[in-house]
């Protein structure tokens, strides 16, 4: 487990903006761009120009294809963070050569021919880890998923405050069924140093599952005691790790 440490506050948000690479933010599968909105701010306070993209959530090749066009908006190198769905998303989208580093929070990180549906059955029905409920219930509406309110402030942002959980439930985004079974074709962690944040309260991918991904990918690892939106509830450690990653070389 690393250490924390508190990101300095001191760097002028116009120093060296030219040398630092971009942030391209990249969210998961029940959530839009907003859900940076408590990261955003403190990375761009350390001088890092910042992309959330808005992934439409209908495909695996549309939302790559979104955070392509993201990376050749950005100026000069990028480093990639997908929460959830989003690891998946830059697993696929990162082998542009521009792309400096990797940053899951909580995220998916398919090998070559996985989904999100064969490492879910793999690791809950063959290993049996032990399952958790976030993802149980789900509600189906012509081939375009969503959670249920009461899921989302108990099992999905249980560490939010409910009024704000209710408020993701209320502009969660729609995530097509489709995407459950999407192959990756080219992962992009092979090629990359990557950075993985455990979600240690997580309740929509088991914590263990996440430990393995990321000792999978040959990560460095941080742990936080959070629920799966750490994002939104640990936004500065989030972003710290962001910066690390961001330094690299």
């Amino acid at each position: 487990m690393m250490s924390f440490s508190e990101p300095d506050d001191h760097t002028s948000s116009l120093e060296n903006v030219e040398e630092k690479p971009t942030i391209i933010l990249v969210h998961g599968a029940f959530a839009d761009g907003s859900s940076w909105n408590k990261v955003i701010p403190i990375l761009q306070k350390q001088g890092f120009q910042v992309i959330a993209v808005q992934n439409p959530l209908t495909s695996l090749n549309d939302d790559v294809a979104f955070v392509n066009r993201a990376i050749t908006e950005a100026k000069g190198n990028v480093v990639l963070v997908g929460h959830s769905w989003g690891g998946a998303v830059i697993t696929q989208a990162g082998n542009d050569e521009r792309v400096k580093a990797l940053v899951y929070v909580a995220a998916y990180a398919p090998d070559e021919g996985q989904s999100l549906e064969s490492i879910s059955k793999e690791a809950y029905e063959v290993r049996k880890i032990p399952n958790v409920p976030g993802f149980s219930d789900p509600v189906i509406t012509d081939g375009y998923i969503r959670l249920k309110e009461e899921t989302i402030v108990k099992h999905f942002a249980q560490d939010l405050p409910k009024q704000e959980a209710m408020v993701l439930a209320a502009g969660q985004g729609r995530f097509h069924v489709s995407t459950l079974g999407a192959k990756i074709s080219n992962p992009a962690w092979k090629n990359k140093p990557s950075f993985y944040i455990v979600s240690d309260n997580d309740q929509v991918i088991a914590p263990q599952l996440e430990t393995e991904m990321a000792a999978k990918i040959h990560a460095t690892v941080y742990h936080l005691p959070a629920s799966h939106v750490a994002l939104l509830s640990k936004p500065e450690k989030v972003a710290e790790v962001i910066i690390k990653a961001a330094g690299t070389k």
